[in-house]
């Protein structure tokens, strides 16, 4: 589990990074990840925030698979910006794909999310 201040838990914070954010995906994995412009607001840690729809699977796979989310973004999370928010997606597939293919996915895309620059205005 994620720490409470790790979390994005509003509407308004998913739709403000989803809107905002750099968008990368990489095979069953969509991010969008959002960094603070410089000097916008009070320095905290980064936060996660996972959307993983009907379309994933039934109940049993779709919490499966943000399990799994969770554990690999905790390890990622201190590799972010200072301030960023970040909103992972699962596409359908993500359920079936091995642990390690979803890990090297969301690294893809990651990395692919912050070579753009992650901030869009």
């Amino acid at each position: 589990m994620l720490a409470a201040a790790q979390r994005l838990r509003r509407h308004g914070e998913f739709a403000s990074t989803i809107r905002g954010g750099r968008r990368a995906g990489r095979g069953v994995i969509v991010v969008h990840l959002m960094s603070p412009e410089v000097g916008s607001e009070p320095a905290r840690s980064p936060r996660a925030g996972f959307v993983v729809p009907k379309s994933v699977g039934v109940a049993v796979a779709r919490n499966l698979v943000k399990r799994r989310l969770r554990q690999l973004v905790r390890e990622r999370l201190g590799d972010l910006p200072v301030g960023s928010d970040l909103v992972v997606r699962a596409l359908p597939g993500a359920a079936t794909r091995p642990y390690p293919q979803i890990a090297a996915d969301l690294d893809g895309a990651l990395g692919a999310a912050r070579a753009r620059g992650a901030v869009r205005r």
